[in-house]
């Protein structure tokens, strides 16, 4: 077995949960109440997602993580 490695994005949201997501897997997100556990179910989630669309997700091209910005919009 190889070992791979996932950027993630994680905000937090008003109650103080946090929110995970892997940008390069479609889909592919959690949440937490604590940092731990959003990393843990985030491994548990990338694995589930890998099983379920593996060999979909290696036609993918390969992305990798390019910055965040901010941008303001008139709503």
């Amino acid at each position: 077995m190889t070992k791979q490695s996932f950027t993630v994005l994680i905000e937090k949201d008003v109650d103080g949960v946090f929110i995970g997501t892997v940008p390069s897997l479609k889909g592919c997100y959690t949440y937490g109440k604590t940092l731990d556990e959003l990393m843990a179910n985030l491994k548990e989630a990338i694995e589930v997602h890998l099983e379920a669309f593996g060999l979909e997700e290696k036609e993918l091209p390969a992305t990798r993580f390019a910055g965040i910005q901010e941008i303001v919009v008139e709503v």
